[in-house]
């Protein structure tokens, strides 16, 4: 389902779900033979190693997760141009009310989500 979006409807050359791939370098291999141009980091750790190795001479990385940032009332940025200007195309599954929280986090570990995981408390 999320490669699915990632390739059909986000237009990504490839994808995979790096939960079916026990190593990524390999994989990254696989999928991305002439190296990677442009990947979006924002969780670090192995997979972010395993980029890293497989990235093209002047590639470009795009790094994401600044947890300090997300409650800011006016979002910052050199990325907020472009979603404005629909440069960017983000998804966002959204779970409404409290009650849904747990649900939602639920979703959010299981990977049954799809897009960043927000539950909306109350709309003003």
């Amino acid at each position: 389902m999320k490669v699915d979006l990632l390739k059909n409807k986000l237009g990504f050359d490839e994808a995979f779900n790096y939960k079916e791939e026990q190593h990524y370098n390999a994989a990254l291999k696989r999928y991305f033979p002439d190296g990677i141009d442009i990947y979006f980091e924002n969780v670090g750790g192995k997979m972010l190693e395993a980029v890293l190795n497989n990235m093209r001479h002047h590639g470009h990385v795009a790094l994401c997760g600044m947890v300090s940032q997300c409650s800011l009332e006016q979002p910052e940025g050199m990325v907020v141009p472009l979603i404005n200007e629909e440069k960017i195309t983000y998804v966002e599954d959204i779970a409404e009310g409290i009650e849904s929280a747990p649900g939602a986090l639920v979703d959010l570990y299981s990977g049954r989500n799809v897009g960043k995981q927000v539950v909306v408390v109350a709309r003003e």
